[in-house]
């Protein structure tokens, strides 16, 4: 494969990623009604603007903006595993009491016993980050 199909590839499956993700919690949000948690929402914070930055690069094929991607996939997958930590182990679950109006140790859906919408929110964040790494590296091998 080329290097600049391989480039246009991953630019293009991350916002495959980010799109999916921001419906599925939009989708969990609007049709199914949970009330995002406080943490919830920090992570759609960094999770949207996503969607439109790998967008528009994707289109432009600007792989540079790969950085800007990785930031905000870095830093939403953190709160994310944050969240995911407090609602899974057990001397941490009691902070997430003291979250908001709903706590953040909800678990809405736990599918499989650890399936949560934290643990989905990480998975896409890590396969971006992945992706955005990925797409730095071999911009520079030019």
């Amino acid at each position: 494969m080329k290097r600049e199909q391989f480039l246009e590839r991953c630019m293009f499956l991350s916002w495959v990623i980010s799109l999916i993700a921001t419906s599925g919690s939009l989708f969990f949000s609007e049709v199914l009604k949970y009330i995002p948690c406080e943490l919830c929402w920090y992570q759609r914070i960094f999770m949207y603007p996503l969607v439109i930055l790998l967008g528009v690069a994707s289109a432009k094929k600007d792989y540079r903006m790969s950085q800007y991607g990785l930031i905000l996939s870095v830093i939403g997958g953190l709160i994310s595993l944050y969240h995911y930590l407090i609602q899974k182990v057990p001397f941490l679950h009691e902070m997430g009491d003291a979250c908001g109006i709903v706590p953040c140790n909800t678990d809405y859906i736990n599918w499989f016993g650890f399936i949560t919408i934290p643990f989905l929110a990480l998975i896409a964040f890590i396969l971006i980050s992945i992706l955005q790494v990925l797409i730095m590296r071999h911009r520079k091998e030019n």
